[in-house]
């Protein structure tokens, strides 16, 4: 069993720095990965990144949903959003899910797009499920005409709440795309040894990490070190239950690299050591489960 994959997160980067992180992602083309959004960085992050992205053939997932900064005006006249869709934010009909996809390969310089997340479905207006199908059904529309390879669910919340489930988003996918042969491909979450629920669930063969795993689906692990306050919250003992030769980030990082059915860790980080330092950490054997398990039970009792 090895560890997942490393990928940079563009969520918190400084704008600066995209250019020289998205490159040192392709440091490890066997394994490189972006994981960017319309709306990160102000609006700016695909534009920012597009140079980079020209010069290295990295995979990128991107994603559908919230209303990037400055594009209200140049949907509503495009006719693919309506005034009030601008001002919740937030919107999946399949009109602004088509549109946004074009605009996300036009600001990123590819013609195809690797992975696109439905993000935070759980914020969509009325109801979650019906804005699922209708996203869902554009997506597959998406890969039939050649734009994308696949697609996943990009939530913060809606695995906890129940809001949906893995195996719902399964039977949505097989609807949308006539058949159990659908593009839904992948899910990310957050998964740390603060937002432990579905890591716990995920060490007894549980939860939508297991149940991501059990359909050969990727799962990619955001906010791993929660926000960057896990290093500050974590112990040197606790460090030491995981590996003992390690910081406590790459501690933090190599646990939830190995959680079972977890293949990609987001790490977003404009410094060049600090990602060093996380490449390091997943070059690790993994952490066996019943130290994982120590770990979060340490955790949960203070």
């Amino acid at each position: 069993m090895n560890t997942a994959a490393l990928g940079l997160g563009t969520y918190r980067l400084r704008p600066p720095a995209v250019h020289e992180a998205a490159c040192r992602a392709w440091e490890d083309p066997g394994t490189a990965w972006v994981d960017t959004a319309p709306n990160y960085l102000g609006g700016r992050a695909q534009t920012l990144l597009a140079p980079a992205l020209a010069r290295h053939p990295v995979p990128v997932s991107t994603k559908v949903g919230f209303v990037a900064s400055g594009t209200d005006t140049a949907a509503i006249a495009a006719g693919v959003l309506t005034s009030s869709e601008a001002h919740a934010g937030h919107c999946l009909t399949a009109p602004f899910v088509h549109w946004q996809c074009a605009r996300n390969r036009a600001e990123l310089g590819r013609a195809r797009l690797n992975m696109v997340f439905v993000h935070n479905p759980e914020r969509a207006a009325g109801d979650p499920a019906e804005a699922l199908l209708r996203a869902f059904t554009a997506l597959e529309e998406e890969v039939e005409a050649g734009a994308l390879e696949a697609y996943g669910v990009a939530t913060w919340e809606g695995f906890d709440t129940g809001v949906f489930t893995v195996p719902n988003l399964d039977h949505m996918a097989s609807v949308a795309a006539g058949s159990k042969a659908h593009h839904l491909r992948a899910v990310q979450l957050p998964v740390s040894l603060v937002t432990a629920t579905a890591f716990t669930q995920a060490l007894g063969g549980r939860g939508p990490i297991a149940q991501a795993a059990e359909r050969g689906w990727q799962v990619y692990a955001s906010a791993s070190l929660f926000g960057g306050e896990l290093p500050e919250l974590a112990t040197q003992e606790l460090t030491d239950l995981i590996r003992p030769d390690l910081s406590v980030p790459q501690a933090c990082l190599l646990a939830v690299a190995s959680c079972p059915g977890v293949t990609r860790v987001l790490l977003s980080t404009s410094d060049p050591a600090h990602w060093a330092e996380g490449r390091a950490a997943l070059a690790e054997p993994p952490v066996p489960v019943p130290v994982l398990r120590k770990v979060l039970d340490v955790l949960a009792s203070d």
